[in-house]
């Protein structure tokens, strides 16, 4: 076994995974799982499709960056796609986030090979891999749906972003409810096929995000928010309200009934105050 890995055993387990109906007997660790057992932290899994779109990829920016100075750990799997997206946003806005892959968590297995920098990262950063399969076990069939119940085990609550009527993804939902966890779930078109999946268990009462605001007043977190506050004027609001969705700079303007200059000016004033930020060509709210 590798130097870095260390078993835990049920008797030491966190305590929301020793209460799910099929919890596992050993649990091996790579870095840091002690936020796991701090009740202060909320636990926040996110999954998604590994064939994401731009829009899931917005989406995790979008929200995992509104929740940045707040005691929130983000859990999921470290595969590609919404996973990874969520791992690295994670690491990007200051927040814990531990990993639950699909392999054995040696070095030399991990799964997906593409995200094993990703997961050195993730380690560097005080966070933690960690599953309960034998630390050189490859990834198969049956160790996915396996790794899915813990991270729904683990979580206070999970995050669907973007999942198909065949998804993986749906594992873990369909676990959260079982566990009674809390279920969210971002909307997206109805035409879109990448989110069939997740829009049915909207139907079946899961609660629906569509900003950090969403997820932090679940949580009852809105009173430690970190962020500078102050008045916002009428235009300034308007721009926080267009920015609902991360949008281009050249069209929030564009969008405003002012001077190029002036709507510039606002723009450049909110990024100062930390109120709204760009990434990626496009601004969005902090």
């Amino acid at each position: 076994m590798e130097q870095d890995i260390h078993q835990i055993t049920y008797e030491d387990f966190p305590l929301p995974l020793k209460e799910i109906a099929d919890p596992p007997k050993t649990l091996y660790v790579r870095g840091h799982a002690d936020v796991l057992f701090d009740p202060s932290v909320k636990k926040l899994a996110i999954v998604g499709s590994r064939k994401c779109s731009a829009y899931g990829a917005d989406v995790v920016q979008y929200l995992v960056s509104g929740l940045k100075g707040h005691p929130i750990c983000i859990i999921s799997g470290l595969a590609l796609g919404i996973d990874a997206l969520a791992h690295e946003a994670a690491l990007e806005y200051g927040l814990c986030t531990v990993s639950v892959p699909g392999s054995g968590i040696a070095h030399s297995v991990l799964y997906p090979k593409t995200n094993v920098n990703l997961a050195e990262r993730i380690l560097a950063e005080g966070g933690c891999l960690l599953n309960e399969f034998s630390p050189t076990q490859t990834a198969t069939k049956w160790t996915f749906p396996k790794r899915n119940r813990l991270i729904a085990g683990l979580a206070d609550a999970v995050l669907i972003i973007e999942a198909a009527e065949q998804s993986g993804t749906l594992i873990t939902a369909r676990l959260a409810s079982e566990y009674n966890r809390d279920l969210f779930v971002v909307p997206a078109s109805i035409f879109a096929k990448s989110s069939r999946g997740a829009h049915q268990f909207l139907k079946l009462g899961a609660i629906p995000v569509t900003t950090p605001e969403d997820i932090l007043d679940h949580f009852d977190l809105m009173k430690t928010s970190q962020h500078p506050q102050r008045t916002l004027s009428p235009p300034e609001r308007e721009i926080v309200t267009i920015l609902a969705t991360p949008t281009p700079r050249e069209e929030v303007i564009e969008a405003l009934s002012m001077s190029i200059s002036e709507a510039e000016t606002l723009l450049s004033k909110l990024e100062l105050d930390g109120i709204i930020k760009e990434r990626l060509g496009k601004l969005y709210v902090q």
